[in-house]
């Protein structure tokens, strides 16, 4: 028999509630301390850094001809730090402050949700290690700084209101996220909007928040009109863009169905997260504040609900397929999930206390050896390990030494010889480049843009400077053809990082010189052996920089 939660704890003192933010921030610490730069934050911090100062970077193609119309709340209002701090001491303030404001956000969730006293911790960690082992389209919440950190604290804040029956405060909560990502603040609303169906008639009249929808639109314009305009005026092959974007780029976030390596796995833990909410949910919910937080995550499985259903599309009408899935209808669900798991299971836990506390008890220590263990296996991880954007690449490209590539870049930035503007041809998988040097370069694999016609640019000149990868037609894949290749550079290939042996090395030599003035790239970075005849500026063991004049 399923009893309310008795007596809830009276309001903690002030000192208590900072006691459990900060063992919360501990949490979230341990859970997203990688050594930086994070996969993300090469890509969206470098925008933020260039946004306030044009000379980083400068001469850049993915900071200087793609539009900055997505993050620019995030660009605007953390990026000004970058005047006084390098990269590296940007990034952890970033990370200590998002963390800091998700683990006031939990807090405040986590006891409208389950009032009592310390057991905010134990669903953070729960939360944590579901989120990292149970996700089905790679979103995350707690590592590196880019706009969706700050995007989440404010959806947190908008479910505690949802839970607590504020809606009109959470509609607002809703839109400022949607300012600083459209995506993750949309579909927020969209499973707010279901929830609010759901609750019934204990739902407030849709008059009384009429004005607080109206304010939350007007936030949400922030980010949603520059998205509006994106691709407003371009001449470029939108449908080509869409599935350069979604097929050959992001499928791993987008459509992880055509990935069997990424899909098998995670549609295991996902679905084992996924079974356990709805087993939690089985029974009547014992009071309001749950049955409006499952309503919430039935409205974020809904939307992943659409984008499995169009799914089959691939296969049949790729281009319309791409348009619609690039949409990430699988964001919310990701983080949704575990979110209510973490809660409801402590919930239950609280409950069954009072009224089976032997069960009760067992259950509580077997929940607190989950979250420590997930915990500890992250404590335990090599502190000198190379940063996440260095081994999250494709083994297939993955950049040879990263002490050694560190070094070259700093060698690149402190030369006297290479100018601030000057452009470099660069490794494929080189997404650390600009920042280690400040310098720009003509492409890389992770910097993809988000308007239609740099992204199609963006495709060209990786398959004409690397020869990258050209995924079949999706058509194709239903074929269980997906990993046949097309290469499309043959006197390269791989691309700077991947030097072919048994090559006439003057033939390489002269085509790098005409990329170089394709492209206004003046140097190549690349790896040092076998040896290039071109003018070496600097170098090491691993990689040397050659001069293309």
């Amino acid at each position: 028999m399923n009893t309310p939660l008795a007596q809830p704890d009276a309001i903690p003192a002030k000192r208590q509630i900072l006691a459990e933010v900060l063992l919360v921030f501990a949490v979230f610490f341990v859970q997203g301390a990688d050594p930086v730069p994070s996969v993300n934050e090469p890509y969206y911090l470098g925008k933020a850094i260039h946004y306030w100062n044009s000379d980083w970077g400068q001469g850049d193609f993915f900071l200087e001809q793609s539009t900055d119309a997505t993050h620019l709340i995030f660009y605007f209002t953390f990026g000004w730090l970058a005047c006084w701090m390098p990269p590296t001491v940007l990034a952890w303030t970033g990370r200590v402050l998002t963390w800091a404001l998700l683990a006031w956000a939990w807090r405040r969730l986590s006891f409208a949700v389950v009032p009592r006293r310390w057991y905010a911790i134990l669903t953070a960690a729960l939360f944590a290690g579901l989120l990292q082992w149970c996700h089905f389209a790679g979103e995350w919440v707690i590592g590196g700084v880019e706009a969706k950190g700050f995007a989440y604290v404010l959806v947190l804040l908008g479910i505690e209101a949802i839970v607590r029956d504020r809606w009109n405060r959470a509609w607002l909560l809703f839109g400022a996220a949607s300012a600083f990502h459209v995506l993750v603040g949309g579909w927020s609303v969209v499973a707010a909007g279901v929830a609010w169906i759901a609750t019934g008639r204990h739902r407030p009249p849709l008059k009384t928040m009429g004005p607080a929808l109206l304010g939350g639109f007007l936030l949400s314009l922030l980010g949603l009109l520059p998205a509006l305009l994106l691709n407003l005026q371009t001449t470029a092959d939108v449908g080509r863009a869409h599935e350069i974007y979604v097929f050959d780029r992001l499928a791993h976030h987008l459509a992880p169905w055509l990935l069997p390596e990424y899909f098998w796995p995670r549609i295991a833990w996902f679905g084992a997260a996924a079974a356990a909410w709805l087993a939690l949910s089985w029974a009547p919910a014992v009071d309001q504040t749950m049955r409006r937080l499952r309503a919430f995550v039935a409205g974020a499985f809904a939307i992943a609900a659409v984008g499995a259903a169009i799914g089959p599309l691939v296969y049949h009408q790729s281009t319309v397929a791409a348009g619609l899935l690039r949409f990430y209808w699988f964001r919310l669900s990701d983080v949704a999930v575990p979110l209510g798991v973490s809660l409801a299971l402590v919930s239950l836990i609280v409950r069954l206390r009072s009224t089976r506390p032997t069960l009760g008890r067992c259950m509580l220590l077997v929940a607190i050896a989950a979250a420590g263990t997930h915990l500890g296996l992250l404590a335990s991880r090599p502190l000198c390990r190379p940063p996440a954007a260095h081994r999250s690449i494709d083994p297939a490209y993955q950049l040879a030494d990263f002490l050694d590539w560190q070094d070259v870049c700093r060698q690149v930035a402190r030369s006297k010889t290479i100018s601030q503007g000057s452009r470099f041809l660069t490794p494929r998988a080189s997404q650390t480049f600009k920042w280690y040097s400040s310098r720009s370069e003509v492409v890389n694999w992770k910097e993809i843009p988000q308007d239609a016609e740099t992204i199609v640019e963006w495709s060209e000149r990786l398959k004409r400077i690397h020869g990258s990868v050209d995924f079949r037609l999706p058509v194709e894949v239903a074929r269980w053809r997906l990993w046949e290749r097309q290469w499309r550079a043959p006197i390269w290939e791989g691309g700077p990082a991947q030097l072919p042996d048994g090559r006439d090395m003057a033939q390489v030599a002269q085509w790098l010189r005409t990329i170089g003035e394709e492209y206004d790239a003046k140097y190549v970075l690349t790896v040092a052996r076998p040896r290039l005849p071109l003018p070496e500026v600097c170098g090491n063991r691993s990689y040397v920089v050659y001069s293309l004049e």
